[in-house]
C-alpha cells in the first residue's frame, strides 16, 4: 500500500504549506479515524524516512522495506497515539531498528563472491569529486554513531534535545560527541575550509 518506487529525494522533509495542518493536527485527525490524514502524514515524511533508512542499510530496496515497516509501526499506534516531540524524533529509533533487522536478514541471503564481483564490475558509478572524497575520508575516521549525530544535526536539522531523545543518549553526551566531531573536522587540513568565514 505505502511501498512505492518513488525516487528518493534529498534528505529532509518538505515543509508543510502555510495553510496545511501540522503533524500534531494530522495525528489528532488520525486518532478520530481520518484515514486521509495518515496518508498526508505519510507523504510528508516518506522521503526523510526512506533516506534515513538508505543511510542505515546502504540499499535502496531495503530502505523501501524499512519505509513500509516504519509507517506500519506508526499506524499500529493509533488510535491513542500522542506526539510529545517532533515526528522525526519519534520515528528515528524505529527506522534505525528496522534497518538493522533488514540488514541482518539480507546478510543471510548473500550472493556468491563471483556474482558480487561481476555486479561490481558492471557498475558505472561516477567518481566523487576530490573535495567530497576527502570529506568522506575524514568522516569515515569518526565512529559511526558520531557520523550519525552529525547527519541528524546538520542534514536533518534536529535540535540537540531532539538528538538526545532520538538516540536515547544524555544531552551532555550528545554535546560532547558533536564537539569532538567538529573539532576533528576543524583540525583536519582537508576539511578546514568548511569552517572558514
Amino acid at each position: 500500500m505505502m511501498r512505492d518506487a518513488t525516487t528518493m529525494e534529498p534528505p529532509g522533509t518538505a515543509a508543510p504549506e502555510a495553510d496545511a495542518p501540522s503533524d500534531a493536527d494530522l495525528i489528532a485527525a488520525i486518532n478520530r479515524g481520518d484515514a486521509g490524514a495518515f496518508t498526508t502524514l505519510y507523504h510528508r515524511h516518506k522521503s526523510w524516512v526512506a533516506n534515513l533508512a538508505r543511510r542505515f542499510t546502504g540499499d535502496p530496496d531495503l530502505a523501501l522495506d524499512v519505509l513500509q515497516d516504519t509507517f506500519l509501526y506508526l499506524l499500529r499506534k493509533f488510535p491513542g497515539f500522542q506526539l510529545t516531540a517532533q515526528l522525526k524524533t519519534f520515528l528515528y529509533p524505529a527506522v534505525r531498528n528496522f534497518s538493522i533487522a533488514a540488514r541482518r536478514k539480507a546478510a543471510r541471503y548473500q550472493a556468491s563472491p563471483e556474482t558480487v564481483e561481476s555486479a561490481l564490475a558492471s557498475l558505472t558509478t561516477p567518481p566523487m569529486s576530490s573535495d567530497a572524497e576527502l570529506v568522506a575520508q575524514v568522516l569515515a575516521r569518526l565512529p559511526e554513531d558520531t557520523r550519525e549525530l552529525l547527519r541528524l544535526r546538520f542534514v536533518d536539522g534536529l535540535k540537540l534535545d531532539e538528538l538526545a531523545l532520538a538516540m536515547d543518549l544524555p544531552l551532555g553526551t550528545v554535546k560532547s560527541r558533536l564537539h569532538y566531531a567538529l573539532q576533528t573536522l576543524r583540525s583536519d587540513p582537508h576539511t578546514t575550509i568548511l569552517f572558514e568565514p
